[in-house]
């Protein structure tokens, strides 16, 4: 009888088109099941974690099939139904499964490999060996085998290769490779008595046998106090804390056998028990509510357009409440980690430990428990509040999907691969799990409306805000007439430092925009009008005063301000442009005696860098904050009556066909963060031209008409919803091959696209990291089969990269690049 081999198709964290196919034997075959990691060597010394995708008989016709290294699982850590979502996402966006699979696993879950040093027993010649490779044969005697990281320490230097590659051609030592999984349970050491001293009867002679050391005695006393107290297990550090006796009075008894430590294993994240129950909707909520559960019988999709402060968050609850009740889980999406920190206190304070948080700002330990505790469907799991990348998790169950600012441009993944729409990507999600989705915005994208008006979606609104509150009243300062008048102040008008002086003296907050980080855009010479620029980009430096350097916002190269001008030699440099910080720093001179924040990137770098700023703002330590869009997004606070916006022109003069929308959305969003309790806030926004069309629909807040006024726009020059957008970039550290070769590129498809192709045209910032960018944006009329384009396109990029000359330019494809 022969023998019958069984082969495997594993998926790898890479960006090739394909799975790749490996040897098993018969009872892999019967053990292995689609979704289990695997070890599987790569090359020539590599070893990857792979994905099973699938157990077959066929034979690879083109290479001859390795075996497979280890299976790292006993059961699948990937979901049939997450499979499909990720092959929809590889497959509309035009990139590999290996591409989505890396953005999607915690990194943890993709074991690593250790290169091991091993001795060889019979070398001898030892007299031969220089002094570098003597250390490493001395380490080899004392311990059986090293990994390279320890030899890298034994010698103090990184480049050890060549030292080790003529260890191994003198046969003195051989190499191996160690893979080791990374993920690491967190453990807590419990203490208890011994069994033999449980009795009561016992206590008496216990505490005889320690009478000659007075602290063990203490110990062994407030264990007791302890267990009296609470029935749970004590924790060792909760007793030495309470205690205030060292580890090493602990360790006596545990040697004499009195105390017995042992450990449990515990979730790195917590957050205890529901405080509080769901608050009351009132009569408008309530209505909206049954609005939305209405449009669930005509349509999956529902779109929640409710004004800024109408409470959508507690309508919301009352949503999750009724899927979690059924036993289901429930996805709860938010653009920006700023919006997790207020959202994880209100849904705590309902929900308690039925919540979990998966956001980049969590450790790579914390979202490996997270995504267990999904793939498990357990209790810990049955809401999931998180960023975009929390589409990609292992839903067991999945009954509702919550997309909360769904309007904003936070949700598109631009670089790396997959560059997907976490909206998009959730309303598929919600297909496949033949579920239900709410989109909530006060401020919806025009694509979504439009997908209302043509029935796709259901849509409901709720106009008004919770509690009978008022809508702030909006103000444009024009700060043209004021420099004229000379009532500018540095950067704030007359009728904006008087309106903050008045909101402080009655104890009220202040919240002050403005779109850009850093001191100062960039700055000047006085004398030649040269200004800085990073070596590696075309662009000029960002001034940072704090630090006192320059920084490139695309890089990160930074150097220290100068002071004299590069080119000349002039003293006479001066800032152009402002950011948060000269804001901030205007503010201390004019309010010393007050307490000024700042919510920025350069301010919250840290894990709870947002959640330090915010509680301090909640809680009155900060009486005005200044920020960029990360305070306009859904966070509430009811001591803020003024906002103010410093420059609004610099968002409309944005080159880019979304720029009036945005611009809209972005100043109506940060307009509601004022007068959210009782009192009506106000809003003064300064702009050098108050009749500008937006401008005049922010403050009468007229979403349709702005809507009415972009979809126009939008039909008369092709673009999304009535065009699809795919945009080609193409990076190449040689600028004249680059032109070459995005020439031929723009050649060989617009002999099938012609006037719907745009470029190839240089990006307004055409050098990022010494690689010079050409752009291609094709745009898709709405009777052209998408599927089609993408496979023309394919097959373009195909013949490109055959071309020897072409193979290095890196090409990126982003699928609605907007």
């Amino acid at each position: 009888m022969l023998f019958k081999p069984y082969f495997v198709d594993v998926l790898l964290p890479i960006p090739l088109e394909r799975q790749f196919t490996y040897c098993i034997t018969e009872e892999e075959a019967h053990f292995l099941k689609k979704g289990m990691r695997v070890a599987v060597p790569f090359g020539k010394s590599k070893i990857y974690t792979g994905i099973v995708y699938q157990v077959h008989e066929n034979e690879p016709q083109a290479y001859e099939a390795k075996d497979i290294y280890q299976i790292l699982d006993d059961a699948p850590v990937l979901t049939e139904t997450q499979l499909k979502h990720w092959e929809w996402l590889a497959n509309y966006y035009m990139c590999s499964l290996g591409e989505v699979l890396r953005a999607a696993f915690p990194s943890v879950f993709l074991l690593e490999s250790e290169t091991i040093v091993l001795a060889n027993p019979d070398f001898s010649d030892v007299e031969t060996l220089s002094a570098d490779a003597y250390l490493i044969y001395e380490a080899l005697q004392r311990h059986s085998q090293i990994t390279i990281s320890q030899v890298v320490n034994i010698l103090s230097k990184k480049n050890i290769f060549p030292i080790l590659k003529g260890m191994i051609d003198m046969e003195a030592i051989s190499l191996k490779e160690e893979i080791y999984e990374q993920y690491q349970p967190k453990m807590v050491a419990y203490i208890r008595l011994a069994k033999q001293w449980e009795d009561k009867e016992k206590l008496q002679e216990l505490l005889g046998l320690l009478s000659r050391s007075e602290k063990q005695r203490t110990l062994v006393m407030h264990y007791f106090m302890l267990k009296a107290k609470e029935s749970s297990p004590i924790k060792k550090k909760d007793l030495l804390t309470s205690s205030g006796i060292s580890t090493s009075v602990c360790k006596g008894l545990e040697n004499k056998g009195v105390f017995e430590v042992y450990e449990l294993q515990t979730d790195r994240v917590s957050f205890g028990e529901a405080s509080q129950s769901i608050p009351e909707l009132s009569n408008e909520q309530q209505t909206a509510f049954k609005e939305i559960k209405a449009t669930f019988s005509q349509t999956d999709v529902c779109l929640f357009h409710g004004v800024t402060g109408s409470g959508k968050t507690e309508i919301y609850a009352h949503l999750i409440q009724e899927v979690i009740n059924k036993g289901e889980q429930v996805l709860f999406l938010v653009p920006e980690i700023a919006l997790t920190t207020q959202l994880i206190i209100r849904l705590q304070r309902f929900f308690g430990d039925d919540l979990s948080v998966y956001h980049s700002k969590y450790s790579q330990n914390e979202r490996a428990e997270v995504w267990n505790h999904i793939l498990k469907g357990s209790d810990k799991a049955k809401i999931i509040l998180g960023t975009r990348s929390a589409t990609l998790l292992p839903f067991q169950n999945l009954g509702l999907i919550i997309v909360d600012e769904e309007h904003e441009s936070s949700y598109k993944q631009f670089d790396p691969a997959p560059r997907y729409n976490a909206r998009d990507a959730a309303i598929v999600l919600a297909k496949l799990h033949k579920t239900q989705v709410v989109l909530g915005s006060a401020t919806p994208s025009l694509e979504s409306f439009y997908n209302t008006k043509n029935g796709k979606y259901g849509l409901v609104n709720l106009d008004r805000r919770f509690g009978q509150v008022q809508m702030p009243k909006i103000h444009l300062v024009d700060i043209k007439e004021k420099h004229k008048k000379k009532r500018m102040t540095g950067h704030f008008s007359d009728t904006l430092l008087t309106a903050i002086k008045e909101a402080l003296e009655l104890k009220e907050q202040v919240i002050l925009f403005q779109n850009r980080r850093g001191f100062a855009p960039l700055i000047e010479c006085g004398t030649c009008g040269v200004t800085p620029q990073c070596p590696n980009c075309d662009v000029s430096l960002t001034e940072h005063k704090y630090k006192h350097e320059l920084r490139c916002h695309y890089c990160g190269y930074h150097r220290a301000i100068p002071l004299q001008c590069d080119a000349c030699g002039s003293a006479e440099l001066s800032s152009k442009g402002f950011g948060t910080e000269q804001i901030e720093q205007e503010l201390l001179n004019l309010f010393p005696d007050k307490n000024i924040g700042r919510l920025d990137l350069d301010t919250t770098r840290g894990k709870y860098g947002y959640a330090k700023i915010i509680d301090a703002f909640q809680h009155g330590e900060i009486d005005i904050l200044v920020g960029t869009q990360m305070l306009s997004k859904g966070l509430d606070f009811s001591n803020v009556t003024l906002v103010g916006v410093l420059n609004a022109d610099n968002m409309l003069n944005f080159p880019d066909f979304r720029a009036h929308e945005r611009s809209f959305q972005m100043l109506t969003q940060v307009s509601g963060r004022a007068g959210r309790s009782q009192k009506q806030g106000q809003v003064l926004i300064q702009t050098f031209n108050p009749y500008h069309q937006i401008l005049q629909q922010v403050t009468t807040n007229s979403y349709e008409q702005m809507y009415h006024e972009q979809i126009t726009d939008r039909r008369n020059f092709y673009y999304p919803p009535y065009f699809r957008l795919i945009q080609i970039t193409l990076k190449h550290k040689d600028f004249n091959l680059l032109n070459e070769g995005s020439e031929w590129l723009g050649k060989s498809l617009k002999n099938s696209f012609g006037k719907n192709l745009l470029g190839p045209t240089a990006p307004s910032v055409a050098r990022v990291r010494n690689l010079y960018i050409k752009q291609i944006m094709i745009k898709i009329p709405p009777k052209q089969s998408v599927p089609a384009t993408k496979d023309y396109i394919k097959k373009v990029r195909t013949m490109f990269e055959s071309i020897g000359r072409y193979r290095a330019i890196r090409m990126n494809i982003d699928v609605d690049a907007y």
